[in-house]
């Protein structure tokens, strides 16, 4: 399928429903409380994202999209970090009205030694109140005829009344605009009027009343919720099984998942739903945006935590030939995140750079023995001005995206990096590898960055590769016989 990603930075979509803070703490436990017979969790680090309806806007602006969002915030620290995190990305803040007795829907997740310890939910699920409600609808009533699409994420939270509904419904209708509903609850009647409500199988089997068991439960529990809610279009997502479309007077449309190893399922609906939406903004039918939101999902459950995919990792994913290469390929900003991420799970990072203008067997001997070092292997290739400044005008014979292709093709390297010789320390801090690797025909004293590796506590370890071969020794040995010849 062919995806012109660059007509999402003209949509703009409009998300309504329950923001939501998603707050980790990542610690050790050594030890049991003499208070009681409970863990003590010793709290390393803690991070926060945005989740909800938080998490559907993240994922539509890591996309490109322009957001606008319509939801309630308390007046504490929470409402502020929330509203905070949705300036630095650039989302239309204006449609999130503060409730002062309101507390901003928290939910903490402490882990230690990579597993899930306990969650404390800081929470309201009461209806938000009457004052709360009439600046909500009416902001969202002047806002329906500037966006293309109006995504609905409900959580259950008390902001998604009916009330609240049948005014966002009416006011779509009027201008003619197309709404998508994640929802929740056993009342789906709440919902009549959209165009396409999305819910999992879960959430389909109660509020249909029929246990979903096997493909013809699952049909059986679409056809009922047809025709009981006032809707032409229904999707249930059915995790690793993929989703299947509904609609009244058709057969049902399936799309299979694609096998993934599934790290984390949280997180997968939002991101079925900014898809949907971003479509269909972008000009796509339901069956394409289907397509798209399934892909999309299968790469966010091989993530940790509540995560949002690059147009990058979209477009290869997309692909008919599937380059699965493209995903070990990160630029240095990314890298911090990907960073934090492996070190929380405890992962020994291994570095090795270098040019590799000319893979030959050292190298592959070089990544081998490094792998086996750790569990992460990172490989920093210089990039083409490097090179040349390194090993002559000539050099590199090799362009630097051949290189990258290359050597991410290969099983022993888990991420690819193209930096500039100079970036080396400013690498190595973020990295802070456990250990840095280079081949022991290395000539020089001393290896650039050792040092600065070892202060940062890892280790320098020069692995022996026996074969007297280089990639200038061969190109010499090339550049020579054409001489000759």
């Amino acid at each position: 399928m062919h995806m012109d990603f660059s007509k999402f930075e003209r949509c703009h979509i409009l998300v309504v429903g329950d923001l939501m803070i998603d707050e980790y703490l990542w610690g050790t436990v050594d030890r049991i409380s003499p208070e009681a017979p409970v863990q003590i969790v010793a709290v390393d680090s803690e991070d926060y994202t945005l989740g909800g309806a938080g998490n559907v806007i993240n994922n539509l602006t890591a996309l490109g999209a322009k957001v606008t969002a319509a939801g309630v915030v308390g007046i504490g620290r929470n409402g502020q970090l929330l509203l905070q995190k949705f300036q630095e990305l650039g989302v239309d803040t204006a449609g999130i009205v503060k409730e002062p007795d309101r507390p901003t829907t928290m939910k903490t997740r402490i882990i230690a030694a990579n597993q899930q310890v306990l969650r404390i939910d800081r929470e309201t699920k009461k209806a938000i109140s009457d004052e709360t409600h009439d600046k909500l609808a009416g902001y969202i009533e002047n806002k329906v005829p500037d966006v293309d699409v109006i995504l609905i994420s409900d959580y259950g939270k008390g902001v998604v009344t009916n009330t609240l509904m049948s005014r966002l419904i009416a006011a779509a209708r009027k201008h003619n605009k197309i709404t998508i509903a994640d929802p929740k609850g056993l009342d789906f009647s709440k919902y009549s009027g959209v165009s396409l409500l999305t819910p999992n199988k879960k959430e389909a089997a109660q509020a249909s009343g029929i246990e979903i068991v096997d493909e013809s439960t699952l049909s059986e529990s679409g056809r009922k919720i047809l025709e009981t809610v006032d809707i032409n279009k229904l999707l249930i997502t059915c995790g690793k099984d993929g989703m299947v479309l509904f609609q009244k007077n058709k057969a049902p449309c399936k799309i299979n998942a694609e096998a993934r190893q599934v790290y984390d399922v949280s997180g997968a609906g939002d991101t079925v739903l900014a898809l949907l939406g971003l479509g269909i903004a972008a000009g796509k039918s339901f069956e394409e945006s289907m397509t798209l939101a399934n892909t999309a999902a299968g790469l966010v459950v091989g993530k940790v935590g509540t995560a949002t995919i690059s147009r990058q990792e979209l477009t290869a994913a997309l692909l008919p030939t599937r380059d699965s290469t493209i995903f070990k390929q990160k630029q240095l900003s990314d890298l911090p995140a990907l960073v934090q991420e492996l070190k929380r799970q405890g992962k020994r990072l291994v570095l090795t750079n270098g040019c590799f203008d000319l893979l030959h067997s050292g190298h592959i001997l070089l990544f081998s023995a490094s792998k086996q070092l750790g569990d992460v292997l990172i490989v920093a290739i210089d990039d083409d001005n490097s090179v040349k400044a390194l090993k002559g005008p000539e050099r590199p014979v090799i362009r630097a995206k051949e290189r990258v292709r290359i050597i991410s093709a290969l099983d022993t390297v888990d991420y690819v990096v193209l930096f500039s010789s100079k970036e080396l320390e400013s690498l190595i801090k973020i990295i802070h590898p456990d250990v840095l690797t280079k081949g022991s025909n290395y000539t020089s004293e001393k290896v650039l960055g050792g040092e600065l590796v070892e202060q940062l506590g890892g280790q320098v370890v020069l692995v022996p590769v026996t074969e007297n071969v280089s990639s200038t020794q061969i190109i010499n040995n090339i550049k020579s016989r054409d001489n000759a010849g």
